[in-house]
């Protein structure tokens, strides 16, 4: 069965202090994927500031302090899926969305999916 990347985009700055309710939700939309066999994993991301680059270049690899790029929004989390097509990956996706909302969910297949 095909995967699918449910990228969940989130602005750069402060996460909003209280997120209880929308993580129990979200934990409840998890357990509806894996009940339905969809949920391959899902995980959230340390923000931009906490990453490290590395890069060869000129036959050296170098690491630096990331991000990669400056952004204005940036990847916060992610969850893994398996559907049987787009449409039903797109079902999901609207799932998560409405419990991140107004986050947005790039959704994406996986190479060969």
């Amino acid at each position: 069965m095909p995967r699918y990347l449910l990228a969940i985009h989130q602005p750069d700055g402060p996460p909003p202090e209280d997120l209880g309710e929308v993580m129990r939700e979200l934990e409840a939309l998890n357990d509806e994927m894996k009940a339905a066999g969809a949920w391959v994993f899902a995980a959230g991301l340390q923000p931009p500031s906490a990453s490290t680059v590395v890069k060869a270049a000129g036959g050296e690899v170098l690491a630096t302090d990331g991000p990669y790029t400056e952004a204005k929004e940036f990847i916060g989390g992610f969850t893994v899926i398996e559907a049987a097509d787009l449409d039903a990956a797109l079902d999901w996706a609207r799932k998560l969305a409405a419990v991140l909302a107004p986050l947005p969910i790039e959704v994406r297949p996986f190479a060969g999916a």
